[in-house]
């Protein structure tokens, strides 16, 4: 989600890294700035973007100032504000990981610092662009409320599935290289990206789309060439599993079971989200067979849509007696694994062969 000067979130429009791409063409970025939220990568995009349009590369040094967040006092922070650019556009002032906008405390800032800067936000001079930036905000700090009234805060989250894929096409064709849209989901899917507790950024799309891109023979990347060197994680893998099982398609689901295994992931965290898993194609299916529409049913089980919609799919073949009936052996598998009762490995095969 972006947020605007106003401080007014626009949803269901554009992200931020949008925002600012517009507001850099019409040279109308406002003077303070708060970059925050998960995608750091697009983050740095951003403030390398600003850096360009607006700093002579000769004199940087001079009109471009970084200052560390936890360490900056209020003094220097204002005196790198009020210094007049000399041979560049504007002056660029970048705070990153600035605890009070975040909602912790500086050692350097006190709260009357805090207080005296959120009304110097209304008094800075024109020929500066004040950045700072940070993972998360706290809305209710009287700083973000001045960032957001006289400046503009933007949230850097999750890219949606179509601008990640547009993303990925422009990277490829940067390279001189073309994917089909096949391939291109595939990667996407497999590395994990919309998984409700991915640690999957842009950082590692785009260290990934390098090493595909290398990989690749010819003009063309293939599905094979993503999949050769996205390594995926747990989650991932799981879910291959399941789509392979919901296939009837034993052999494979043995073939990711073990793959997870020889990994060395915990037998008690595979089976963990094996369950889960389970519970949510029991709950979907549910959901589903009692007329709720899918928005309905991702709005209580606060799974990602995409993610749901497969569950769904992966729910197809069974009914739901059938889903209660495997779900209460999953838990009797984890049982008899914590109790000694049968050997781990033996046990998931056992379970996986009766599904």
């Amino acid at each position: 989600m972006a947020y605007r000067p106003s401080g007014k979130s626009v949803k269901n429009e554009e992200h931020a890294f949008q925002t600012i791409q517009k507001q850099l063409k019409g040279d109308a970025l406002p003077r303070a700035m708060f970059f925050f939220g998960k995608e750091q990568y697009l983050i740095d995009w951003a403030v390398g973007a600003i850096v360009k349009k607006y700093i002579n590369p000769a004199t940087a040094a001079l009109e471009y100032s970084k200052l560390n967040g936890p360490d900056v006092t209020w003094g220097e922070l204002h005196n790198s504000c009020e210094t007049l650019p000399m041979f560049s556009e504007r002056r660029v002032v970048l705070v990153t990981d600035f605890p009070p906008m975040s909602g912790g405390k500086s050692r350097n800032v006190s709260e009357n610092d805090e207080k005296e800067l959120a009304d110097y936000l209304k008094n800075l001079p024109e020929t500066t662009l004040l950045i700072f930036t940070g993972e998360s905000a706290d809305k209710r700090k009287k700083l973000y409320k001045a960032v957001s009234d006289v400046g503009g805060a933007y949230e850097f989250g999750p890219l949606t599935r179509a601008l990640l894929t547009g993303t990925i096409e422009k990277r490829l064709a940067q390279a001189g290289k073309r994917a089909r849209s096949a391939a291109i989901s595939a990667f996407i899917d497999h590395t994990g990206y919309f998984d409700k507790e991915t640690d999957y950024t842009m950082f590692n799309v785009e260290n990934d789309l390098k090493k595909a891109i290398a990989h690749a023979s010819g003009e063309e990347v293939t599905t094979e060439d993503f999949l050769g060197i996205v390594a995926g994680n747990i989650d991932t893998d799981v879910f291959a599993m399941m789509d392979a099982l919901s296939r009837g398609n034993k052999p494979e689901a043995f073939i990711r079971l073990h793959n997870i295994l020889d990994s060395g992931e915990s037998v008690y965290k595979l089976l963990a989200l094996i369950c889960s898993q389970f519970e949510i194609m029991l709950s979907a299916k549910e959901m589903r067979e009692e007329g709720h529409p899918v928005s309905a049913i991702q709005k209580t089980l606060g799974v990602h849509e995409f993610r749901l919609k497969k569950a769904l799919q992966f729910a197809e073949p069974y009914s739901v007696e059938r889903l209660k009936t495997i779900l209460r052996n999953a838990y009797q598998v984890d049982k008899n694994i914590k109790t000694g009762l049968l050997d781990q490995t033996l046990a998931l095969e056992m379970f996986v062969a009766e599904i």
